[in-house]
């Protein structure tokens, strides 16, 4: 084997950077922003307020009121930049982590907590907000996004789709068959990857060779990657890359270069894989500690802001923690429901072996 052959790393952070970790804003010739201070207080407010989503679904889990919790610690600039660069035409497609994409979209935080505690099968309607239901197989959304894409296409929408996945999901053969789609009809969907270094266990050495973002030339399309804990940067790349596939100019992929402070689910337990001094180098990059930077040297903001979005953030934790304890128990029957729009003869065999187990009990007086 050749030199040229052998396996090599992933390269490093060469990205589209607006913002500083240390909060000072940087320009960049492809990527411009002009963005107010109100804007930016206003990217700060949502950073915030998803980080204190995550923070008390994660508590609720801790507490048995949640089965289970997928955290984006860690990442809240990913999905706030892309979320706010989204718009009302624009349907986004998650994985079971966009928590923050969800809350930029309008979706009830609430909502989403049915899913984790049982209660709901997802429980929104993905058309009242252009926001699908979390999809739990990995990969699986990509193929659903380049296929409303190319509906779109044909109906002449306005809008266009975008794509979430993580790293770990850009193995899976859905997500490489998406990418041939969506090249070969030109399809009006952004595919936004977020890096978050590990699948799972798995590290991103064992995902790839070279840079993900690279992978889109082998489709045929453009791949940039933008600092993911750049909230301002991910707006800037987002914005672009959903504009041109607007104008019919096709896909782009996008790799935001990030980092999963937490654990991949609540089930999981990180300091078995990774080492300690690597989460301490991201907690320096934090994506919300550099806008609170940047506000407070600029002048943007002052302590009475940061103190009533903190406050904003207590009420938002309170009504996401009664919300969550109101969530009515379903009939268990009903777990057949909306599973196939015209109904299935297997299904309904299935649901009345159900209900006659369900009924065994209340007859044995249970």
């Amino acid at each position: 084997m050749t030199e040229a052959l052998r396996p090599q790393p992933s390269e490093g952070p060469e990205f589209v950077q607006l913002l500083t970790p240390e909060g000072e804003r940087v320009a960049h010739p492809d990527y411009d922003l002009e963005i107010s201070d109100e804007e930016i207080r206003g990217l700060y407010r949502d950073l915030l307020m998803v980080r204190r989503i995550d923070t008390e679904a994660t508590a609720l889990q801790r507490q048995g009121e949640l089965g289970l919790w997928a955290s984006l610690l860690g990442q809240e600039a990913a999905q706030v930049g892309a979320g706010r660069a989204l718009t009302a035409s624009d349907f986004a497609f998650p994985t079971y982590r966009e928590h923050g994409v969800a809350f930029c979209k309008g979706v009830d935080p609430v909502t989403l907590l049915g899913l984790f505690r049982g209660t709901s099968q997802g429980g929104w309607d993905p058309y009242q907000n252009g926001f699908g239901l979390y999809t739990i197989v990995i990969g699986s959304q990509t193929l659903h996004a380049t296929g409303y894409a190319m509906g779109l296409q044909r109906d002449g929408g306005d809008g266009a789709a975008m794509a979430f996945f993580g790293d770990g999901a850009s193995s899976q053969g859905d997500v490489n068959e998406a990418f041939v789609w969506a090249s070969v009809f030109n399809a009006p969907v952004v595919f936004f990857c977020q890096n978050n270094q590990w699948a799972i266990s798995e590290p991103l050495e064992k995902q790839t060779r070279i840079p993900l973002y690279r992978r889109a030339q082998g489709f045929g399309f453009p791949g940039v990657r933008v600092d993911g804990n750049d909230v301002l940067a991910v707006l800037a790349v987002t914005r672009q890359a959903l504009a041109r596939a607007r104008e019919g100019s096709g896909p782009t992929l996008v790799e935001a270069w990030t980092y999963r402070m937490g654990a991949h689910t609540t089930s999981d337990d990180p300091t078995r894989y990774r080492l300690a001094a690597e989460l301490e180098t991201w907690k320096l990059k934090d994506p919300i500690e550099r806008v609170k930077a940047h506000l407070s040297r600029s002048g943007g903001a002052d302590a009475t802001f940061f103190a009533e979005v903190d406050t904003a953030a207590d009420e938002l934790a309170a009504h996401l923690r009664a919300g969550c304890l109101a969530l009515p128990d379903p009939d268990p029957i009903t777990l057949f429901d909306n599973v196939y729009a015209e109904g299935s003869s297997l299904l309904d065999e299935e649901r009345e072996q159900c209900a006659a187990y369900l009924a065994s009990f209340a007859a044995a007086g249970h």
